[in-house]
């Protein structure tokens, strides 16, 4: 869904075409015009495994295309030292329609979300300082940036803007799914039986266009994994096991699946909500009655969830590691 500007005019603006059905942009570029150059930095830092402590880890290394820019390689995050985090990478798509970023909700600015990978001990763990350090060291990084911002000034804000424009831009929805509502498809007998289950049964939390209504709930898992979710950032009882909801978009490559990564099909995950259900305190209220998901149900429904998968956007070259 990007308009992009031909290689003889990389300075002009780039825009984004809004998807039909769905909401204006939260993160509007306002101070962060995109441009070819500016998005092609992007593009060059989030697959630099330069930016991470020991040269090992890039953005890319955890969000892989093929997977929605997801990780289908690790139950969670991978990082230097052969370190494991806590949670599952998200996937990396329609981000400039959200307002709050990571599975807790605790960056709210699309330019900041790089931060916490970057830093955090068990993915990157760099420090912002030696990243500029290594920049700078880069002839590369310094025609980059010259041509991205019309300065030879790198900067981290200037780093964080250019993620923004390549990451702001990764949108997804030319799937089936989308073009059965532009009328240029038609769901299968199954996939149609599949969508009425999941708008029955589903769509509460996983409100179209976008697949998620962005709230943060308590879905029944037992904290194994001792994360605390969304209470980690607002010290609130009431948010104890609470995660914000998941894009359904592109769930067929996504898995594994939950934050901790814990199941590696979508047949698991439709078990849990009609058998494993933990009951607790701060459990979703829409999860306290019986989903009556029967076998039929469930295979319909994952029917209906493959024609999520948006190969176009899979295989955008635009995205990928040149």
């Amino acid at each position: 869904m990007i308009s992009c500007a031909k290689d003889k005019d990389l300075n002009k603006f780039l825009s984004i075409e809004i998807p039909a059905g769905f909401p204006q942009p939260v993160y509007q570029f306002t101070n962060n015009q995109p441009t070819q150059k500016g998005f092609d930095l992007g593009r060059m830092l989030f697959y630099d495994q330069g930016l991470s402590k020991d040269g090992t880890v890039s953005c890319g290394d955890c969000h892989q295309q093929f997977a929605g820019f997801g990780n289908l390689d690790h139950a969670t995050s991978h990082g230097v030292d052969n370190c494991f985090g806590k949670r599952n990478a998200p996937v990396l798509f329609n981000l400039t329609f959200k307002d709050n970023f990571f599975l807790d909700g605790g960056v709210t600015n699309l330019e900041l979300a790089p931060l916490n990978a970057m830093t955090d001990p068990c993915e990157m763990a760099n420090d912002l300082n030696k990243i500029l350090v290594y920049l700078k060291s880069k002839p590369e990084y310094q025609q980059a940036f010259q041509k991205a911002f019309d300065s030879d000034e790198i900067t981290s804000q200037k780093m964080f803007r250019a993620l923004a424009q390549f990451q702001g831009m990764m949108i997804s929805a030319d799937s089936k799914y989308d073009q059965v509502k532009a009328k240029t498809a038609q769901f299968t007998d199954q996939e149609l039986r599949g969508y009425q289950l999941f708008s029955a049964k589903c769509a509460s939390c996983h409100k179209e266009p976008l697949f998620s209504d962005n709230s943060f709930r308590n879905n029944g898992l037992d904290i194994t994994s001792l994360d605390l979710g969304r209470s980690t950032i607002t010290s609130l009882a009431s948010d104890d096991g609470k995660f914000k909801v998941p894009t359904l978009r592109n769930v067929e490559v996504s898995r594994p699946y939950m934050h901790d990564g814990r199941f590696k099909t979508l047949e698991q995950v439709l078990d849990h909500y009609q058998n494993n259900i933990k009951p607790n305190k701060n459990l979703d209220p829409l999860l306290k009655q019986d989903l009556a998901l029967t076998d039929t149900y469930k295979a319909d429904i994952i029917a209906f969830l493959k024609t999520l998968t948006d190969l176009t956007f899979l295989k955008n070259p635009k995205y990928s590691e040149e």
